[in-house]
């Protein structure tokens, strides 16, 4: 993805001529954490309800932070960074993540609003529903949804929350150099590790240089 310009300051800019769209485009960082702490709650209570066992449950509930680990990796790099041809492609691109490359440290563009959320996380219900019965399915899609909830915490306190501690400074400095050297690498925001697999992890040279 070309980069023309980057701010290093919490500013916006209006994404929508509309004013009731562009307030669905902006969401305080705690409003995930209301909205999905209970949900996770919710199915972790109907997987106990289905008479799961304390291995099962957890079984599941590592499965789905796994399968968040590689739905991340797999949107940011395909979906969020894909622009489609054209000037429409160029806009879509831009609202979906392009404004996020230009304004990384805009403190409301930082979690994923809930008109994008809501919808996602229930497709991916659907996706799941269809393929693992329901006293597995609560516990992981709890696990799926935790996933989600650290990578959206975490990516807010990279931008702005002060990190100690060298698990987290590494992981603000891999995010930060995919926003201010090579947004074509870096892929992963709660974890590098697909990166690595995969092979998107920065290059030496190019840190050097």
């Amino acid at each position: 993805m070309k980069k023309l310009y980057v701010s290093n300051k919490d500013e916006s800019i209006r994404m929508f001529d509309s004013n009731f769209l562009e307030m669905f485009s902006k969401v305080h960082w705690s409003v995930p954490l209301f909205l999905f702490v209970p949900t996770i709650s919710y199915f972790l209570y109907q997987g106990w309800q289905l008479d799961a066992n304390l291995l099962q449950l957890f079984i599941c509930l590592i499965m789905g932070i796994f399968m968040w680990s590689v739905t991340e990796y797999v949107l940011h790099r395909f979906v969020f960074h894909y622009q489609p041809p054209g000037e429409w492609g160029a806009k879509i691109h831009f609202i979906f993540h392009g404004v996020h490359h230009d304004y990384p440290n805009d403190s409301m563009r930082l979690v994923m609003p809930p008109a994008v959320s809501i919808p996602l996380a229930y497709l991916f219900y659907l996706l799941f529903n269809w393929l693992i019965i329901d006293v597995y399915l609560y516990p992981f899609f709890a696990g799926f949804l935790i996933g989600y909830l650290c990578y959206d915490m975490l990516h807010y306190a990279i931008h702005h929350a002060p990190m100690k501690g060298k698990i987290w400074m590494a992981l603000k400095t891999h995010h930060l150099k995919h926003h201010f050297k090579d947004p074509d690498n870096g892929y992963g925001v709660s974890s590098p590790v697909w990166d690595i697999v995969v092979g998107t992890q920065f290059s030496k040279s190019k840190e050097k240089k």
